[in-house]
């Protein structure tokens, strides 16, 4: 499935997995964050962390109408604040996603995945 936007330049069409790599970047780069996990843990094992590359196995992309919503599956850092590192992904995620690609984002839903001691 993907994002269908056509401007005065033309057609653009943004696929999922696109949306899933801009928001998994931009998601990494806050504070607290560990990294990114995977969707499917139990299949893909709870201890993996994703690699770049890998980043749109752990957000999904859904769209509901017009309404844009993304679940990110993360771990965060042992000793932050929970809800604040979530608070800043959501708020960090939508901004991003809004300026790159020009996108509403109706709602980013963190799912913690993990708890990890980051070395210092």
């Amino acid at each position: 499935m993907s994002i269908e936007m056509t401007n005065e330049f033309g057609h653009i069409d943004i696929t999922n997995d696109v949306v899933a790599q801009v928001a998994g970047g931009a998601a990494i780069e806050c504070y607290g964050i560990v990294g990114m996990a995977s969707k499917h843990q139990i299949r893909d094992g709870l201890t993996d962390i994703l690699r770049k590359e890998n980043f749109a196995k752990g957000v999904i992309v859904r769209q509901i109408g017009e309404d844009m919503h993304v679940d990110m599956y993360i771990v965060i850092s042992y000793g932050t604040k929970i809800s604040e590192v979530a608070y800043q992904v959501q708020s960090k995620v939508k901004y991003t996603l809004k300026q790159s690609l020009g996108l509403n984002v109706t709602s980013v839903n963190i799912y913690v995945q993990g708890v990890r001691v980051t070395n210092p």
